[in-house]
């Protein structure tokens, strides 16, 4: 886990490891309503001794020795042009997700009846839930690739 730790730097292994703890309760909070009765509480309770596994995981972290060398997703290192492209790709990403739980948690059945009554008001919904949706997938596009040139200038210039 150390070499992890040395590739990613503490950030970058903080953010991966997250997803031990942030998987399963995605989970249950999609489940919760969906599936009442014992298994989503059983998703909860493994997410959260998961999220006490991934806190004293970032304790042991923070007091491995790291070499000093420039990396990506270090936030004490970057640029302010690299804090604000990560920040709006960040934004862009959470949007995504936003707009995908809610795409799956919606009774689509009312749309596609409302689509075929012909009326101007429901294709312009679906129009507008497509750009929005797009709209996130360019923006996290473009500011990671905006942030990675912001990246590669700031580790140039430590070179």
């Amino acid at each position: 886990m150390e070499r992890l730790v040395q590739k990613l730097g503490r950030t970058g292994f903080a953010l991966a490891a997250s997803l031990i703890w942030a998987l399963p309760m995605s989970a249950w909070a999609g489940s919760v309503d969906l599936y009442p009765g014992v298994g989503p509480w059983i998703a909860f309770g493994i997410g959260l001794v998961l999220l006490v596994c991934w806190l004293v995981l970032l304790r042991w972290v923070s007091s491995v020795p790291v070499e000093p060398r420039p990396r990506r997703l270090d936030v004490r290192a970057m640029s302010p042009s690299e804090r604000r492209w990560n920040l709006v790709s960040a934004v862009c990403l959470i949007g995504v997700i936003g707009w995908l739980n809610g795409a799956a948690t919606v009774d689509w059945s009312i749309l596609g009846r409302a689509l075929g009554s012909g009326q101007p008001g429901p294709y312009a919904f679906t129009v507008a839930l497509g750009v929005v949706l797009v709209a996130f997938v360019a923006g996290a596009a473009v500011s990671w690739r905006r942030s990675g040139a912001a990246f590669r200038e700031r580790a140039a210039a430590a070179s």
